[in-house]
């Protein structure tokens, strides 16, 4: 988004779940891996979460899950409103690259709600990202036209909004999802609707992909505060 946090990123090719072996050799390497086995497990909780009022919530992305190395940086991104045809949620985990000085105690993992949606129709977007005491601010479709995107995918920790799904099914295993062209790993929870709109959206992001993203209006900016 470059625009479910709890629920895009989202895995028509979702990166491989690295080996323990992956893992830097450290005096603190068996706890790492024991924290990595432990977010790997949580795959499976952090979806149950999203069947709740918070599922309602959110966009898209990571579908693809994400396929690339993530920088480990947050960003935010807000709308006024988001329309959607084809979603779907699911829990994943994204990689950063080895030894990320963005990693911290993540062990470079970040358990991740991957969203997807097929189109998606975003009313005044804002997304922005702090760069140490200042705001990198994108801005777009505040105007008549709003920002358009197809096969929009987002990978967040934290999603909000107000929430209407149409013809919604919970508790799918993800690899069989149909409704956005996305699938998780098997066995793993998931949701998806035909159609999804979410007013006063906010998202915690890491990672954001689409086929075709316009930005009628653009604005790029810095700034003291983000969106």
């Amino acid at each position: 988004m470059a625009s479910p946090s709890d629920a895009n990123p989202s895995n028509g090719n979702t990166p491989e779940q690295p080996e323990s072996g992956s893992v830097p050799e450290t005096a603190e390497g068996p706890q790492r891996r024991g924290q990595v086995r432990l977010r790997r497990a949580a795959i499976m909780a952090v979806p149950a979460t999203l069947a709740a009022a918070a599922l309602a919530v959110l966009t898209a992305q990571g579908a693809l899950g994400v396929q690339f190395e993530i920088s480990g940086m947050p960003f935010t991104v807000t709308a006024k409103s988001l329309d959607g045809q084809g979603f779907e949620q699911f829990g994943d985990l994204d990689n950063m690259i080895k030894n990320s000085p963005n990693e911290g105690d993540t062990g470079g993992q970040v358990l991740v709600m991957t969203s997807a949606i097929k189109t998606a129709t975003l009313d005044s977007l804002c997304q922005s990202v702090d760069l140490g005491g200042i705001n990198l601010l994108i801005k777009a479709g505040s105007g008549s036209t709003k920002v358009t995107a197809t096969d929009l995918t987002t990978d967040s920790t934290q999603l909000s909004g107000d929430a209407t799904f149409g013809n919604i099914e919970i508790g799918n295993d993800a690899s069989k999802l149909t409704k956005a062209g996305v699938q998780g790993k098997p066995g793993v929870f998931s949701q998806q609707s035909d159609t999804v709109h979410i007013d006063n959206l906010r998202q915690t992001n890491y990672a954001t992909t689409a086929g075709v993203f316009k930005l009628p209006g653009l604005k790029l900016s810095f700034s003291d505060s983000g969106c």
